[in-house]
């Protein structure tokens, strides 16, 4: 009460009455106004801190996967934004020529071709004159845009008109895992054979548990796992896939997968489910180690119970015998890592759909089996 006005000069933000030059004090509502605006600058501030700092993390780590994307697919990068039309491929393909021919089966053939930029293109042309063929044409596009794992076998574009249905697909130099088991220029020794197999179960484990709605390949066999330039194995040919629906286990189809792999209950009774492919896969992890086919035995004997008969005993008697050499000091360390193979894969083959394993489970299975083989 005995200070001077100029006392308080330059202090606003005191209030009091009009007589120290101070602003005068707010009403009591006007107070409740201001600590509402004030508790709701504190509030925006704390959201602010909170989710702030997690959208720089967020925006950081799609930046580095980003960088880490895969040199291969950056360089389709441009293919994938625009259409290749009709008259590209023949270009690309020289018309479609023999001289460009990789591979033909009951629907189509695939042609190697050469984009303008220099891309190689494997171009898979499906037959105008087959319903069936051009059924499969559409099953796999509706297959293929909801997939995505780095090993299976990425379709770039697609291209169809009235009579001519094509897959644009990434080109696999190494051609198919069948050309190496049975070509006298080509040769997979143990580990890479191992490697190949670990690679097409983590795939069908993707396939199977992975997506959204499970996917049934329905013709899992060596022809249709590709190498690429790494030799890394990549599954394709999804033309007689199915898609299970929601709450679905399995369904009646008519059967059209390849004889020698098929499951009992697939080509008995038409009843597909993932149990299905573990059946063709375990087929195919004997043929990739015993170098034999499934449809070269005659009378009651098969594949799978050839193998049976001589394990675990008599396991040399029936692997491939460029594998493995009598005079290598690794020997029975060998023949025992191969044993636990065949093992697997009989597991796989069982005659019952529930006897059977499943893919999460191989894969664990020849993982710890590759561990075993590298500390031979």
């Amino acid at each position: 009460m005995n200070v001077s006005s100029e006392f308080f000069m330059g202090n606003e933000a005191l209030c009091d009455s009009s007589r120290y030059n101070v602003p005068p004090c707010l009403t009591s509502s006007k107070h409740r106004s201001n600590r509402k605006k004030l508790l709701l600058s504190f509030l925006l501030l704390g959201i602010t801190l909170l989710f702030g700092p997690a959208t720089v993390v967020f925006v950081w780590i799609r930046y580095r996967r980003g960088n880490r994307a895969p040199q291969q697919e950056d360089s389709f990068s441009s293919i994938t934004r625009e259409r290749i039309s009709y008259y590209e491929l023949l270009q690309a393909t020289d018309a479609l020529s023999e001289s460009n021919l990789i591979g033909s089966g009951s629907f189509g053939s695939v042609y190697k071709g050469i984009l303008r930029s220099g891309t190689s293109i494997a171009v898979k042309v499906f037959n105008w004159q087959l319903d069936a063929a051009f059924r499969s044409f559409y099953t796999e596009c509706d297959v293929l845009r909801c997939l995505h794992h780095r090993n299976l076998v990425k379709v770039i574009t697609s291209c169809s008109n009235i009579d001519f249905k094509a897959l644009v697909l990434y080109y696999m130099p190494n051609g198919s895992l069948e050309k190496y088991l049975y070509s006298h220029n080509h040769f997979l020794d143990i580990k890479q054979r191992l490697s190949i197999m670990i690679v097409v179960a983590c795939a069908l484990e993707y396939l199977h548990q992975g997506c959204a709605l499970p996917v049934i390949h329905c013709d899992v066999t060596p022809s249709n796992i590709l190498l690429d330039e790494d030799m890394v194995a990549h599954l394709s040919h999804f033309g007689i896939s199915k898609l299970l629906g929601e709450h679905e286990s399995d369904l009646y189809i008519k059967t059209l997968a390849t004889l020698g792999y098929i499951a009992p209950e697939y080509g008995q009774d038409g009843l597909v489910s993932t149990k299905c492919d573990v059946y063709s896969y375990g087929i195919m992890l004997l043929e990739t180690f015993t170098q034999r086919k499934p449809n070269d035995f005659e009378g009651d004997l098969s594949l799978k119970q050839w193998v049976s008969h001589s394990f675990p005993e008599a396991i040399m008697d029936v692997l491939d015998a460029n594998l493995i050499t009598p005079t290598n000091n690794r020997l029975q360390k060998e023949l025992d890592v191969v044993a636990s193979i065949m093992e697997v894969a009989l597991d796989c083959c069982a005659e019952s759909p529930e006897g059977r394993t499943n893919m999460t489970d191989v894969v664990g299975m020849l993982q710890k089996i590759m561990i075993q083989l590298l500390t031979c």
